[in-house]
């Protein structure tokens, strides 16, 4: 329901703010702004994509968690994609996404509410997620070699 509001609330208060900057700057100069910033959303767009690849390949190189590249990228790209949306309430929220501390606590808060939902399902039932956890699986190379037509000892934990 939340969303229905949101996809119905923000079209209407674009268009009140259109009214308004428009006949405080007249036309051609809210025409300027709005195409400006839909040239910069383009441009961000492409450049911070190809940025974020490289990002993700730089941290697939070094063995690197590829979450934070990833998460700033996405971010980014929202960014560009609501300043090409045309809008004044968009570019600002587009705009303020471009800034690099506001982004980072953003993406902060958003993974606190992430983690807090991510649960594990297994046969005992559900219990929550743990870091400290490593699920594997193992061959254990000290036991004398296996004999023919039998399998190596394997474990599962």
């Amino acid at each position: 329901m939340w969303l229905f509001l949101l996809l119905l609330a923000v079209p209407v208060v674009e268009i009140a703010l259109f009214v308004q900057i428009g006949g405080w700057l007249t036309l051609w100069p809210t025409l300027a702004i709005v195409l400006a910033t839909g040239a910069a959303g383009a441009i961000l767009i492409r450049r911070q994509g190809l940025r974020t690849l490289a990002d993700l390949r730089a941290a697939a190189d070094g063995l690197r968690d590829p979450l934070g590249p990833l998460a700033h990228g996405l971010a980014i790209m929202v960014a560009g994609l609501l300043l090409i949306t045309p809008g004044f309430m968009t570019d600002t929220v587009g705009l303020l996404l471009l800034v690099p501390p506001l982004r980072a606590a953003l993406l902060r808060r958003a993974a606190q509410v992430l983690a807090a939902r991510v649960v594990t399902v297994r046969a005992g039932g559900v219990r929550p997620a743990r870091e400290d956890v490593i699920d594997g699986e193992y061959v254990d190379i000290t036991a004398p070699p296996p004999r023919a037509g039998t399998t190596p000892l394997r474990s599962r934990h």
